[in-house]
């Protein structure tokens, strides 16, 4: 039990905050498709501490600058400014992460319910581990997490960083939900969110709210 406790916690902390990014390095050989993102066993969401919350917050209200991305999957290269006049949620994601496994079908929820009303689900991936990036350990995730949704890489963690303005919310796997035009009207601070939780609820409150606000002319 001892040694299932002490895998589960190292697996969790791929999700939680880091100082920085892995450095780059050559790809290291991919291992097999049925070994990327296992099924990981469910990790209960840690209470967000109210100082990690209120720096979520305070970047409510804010417009973030536009994404630096590579390697799109599902759709050609999107730019954040195309995208004004829909409701946009933006969440960061990585490989062997039990927060982004457990969210990945909310994620899907979302885009199945809302995209027809102009939602647009969009998946940042954020590279941690000591290996080198991979784009056939993203790539395989993305499948494996069931992402059809547009979903890009986010190198160095770079538009990442420009959206928390070195706030500290306690993980690296952020959800920001913006309007339609463009400003930030909610930030889940990282960890999980699954249908029937409380943060599941707020997130799809304020997705409908959003979305019956007016298109801006």
């Amino acid at each position: 039990m001892r040694s299932l406790l002490l895998l589960l916690a190292s697996v969790a902390l791929g999700c939680s905050a880091a100082s920085a990014p892995p450095a780059a390095g050559p790809a290291a050989p991919s291992p097999p498709v049925t070994a990327l993102a296992p099924a990981l066993a469910p990790v209960s969401q840690p209470a967000i501490p109210p100082a990690q919350q209120a720096a979520a917050d305070a970047l409510v209200g804010e417009t973030p600058p536009e994404w630096q991305t590579e390697r799109w999957m599902n759709t050609a290269p999107l730019r954040l400014a195309d995208l004004r006049g829909k409701v946009v949620l933006v969440r960061w994601w990585t490989a062997g992460c039990p927060f982004c496994s457990d969210t990945a079908p909310a994620l899907r929820r979302f885009d199945h319910d809302y995209a027809a009303r102009g939602l647009v689900v969009v998946g940042l991936y954020h590279h941690k581990g000591a290996e080198p990036f991979d784009p056939r350990v993203y790539e395989d995730t993305a499948r494996q997490y069931g992402f059809t949704f547009p979903v890009a890489v986010d190198p160095s963690w770079s538009t990442l960083k420009g959206w928390l303005h070195g706030a500290d919310t306690g993980f690296t796997s952020v959800s920001f939900l913006l309007d339609r035009k463009g400003v930030i009207r909610r930030v889940h601070p990282g960890g999980q969110y699954v249908e029937g939780d409380a943060d599941y609820a707020k997130m799809k409150a304020t997705i409908e709210q959003l979305l019956a606000e007016p298109t801006p002319s």
